[in-house]
């Protein structure tokens, strides 16, 4: 974060991979905990670029909050803390979780509003937000199209 110009780079330093086709099969064992997509750590071996949708959207949420919006210390309670905050995922809201290796009955929870967990965030923020947070990969917003969201409408992006 450059405070002088209020700029914000985010890089991935971590493991970057090519993007190929066909789709090759990958470890679960990627991310930073508190940044991993829920289909990574239901063991998912296919994912794509949503995967960092779901990233952004964490680390967006806690630039507002200054605090980890999921801040599970293990991979159960990285899950049970998703699911608290979004509601437990079921074959209606995400088709295809159920098979996923790691799935098991989970506690029960109705999804609960965004705005709880991040107060101080405005409303067309907590719609992008809940737009990177889409338990369906194919459902998040793409990095293109959360660029043209609303939330960013006064942003000079062409520096």
């Amino acid at each position: 974060m450059d405070r002088e110009t209020m700029m914000l780079k985010i890089a991935d330093l971590g493991l970057a991979r090519a993007f190929t086709v066909p789709i090759k099969k990958y470890t679960h064992e990627i991310l930073t905990l508190s940044y991993r997509a829920p289909e990574v750590l239901l063991g998912a071996t296919h994912y794509s670029m949503a995967v960092d949708m779901w990233s952004v959207g964490c680390i967006f949420a806690e630039l507002v909050t200054k605090q980890a919006l999921f801040p599970g210390d293990s991979e159960l309670q990285q899950l049970l803390d998703i699911f608290r905050l979004l509601g437990t995922p079921n074959e209606e809201i995400w088709p295809g979780v159920s098979k996923l290796m790691n799935w098991h009955e989970y506690p029960q929870w109705s999804p609960q509003n965004l705005s709880t967990a991040v107060p101080n965030l405005e409303e067309t923020g907590l719609v992008l937000l809940s737009q990177m947070l889409q338990y369906e990969p194919s459902k998040r917003i793409s990095a293109k199209k959360a660029m043209e969201h609303p939330y960013f409408d006064e942003l000079d992006k062409y520096l």
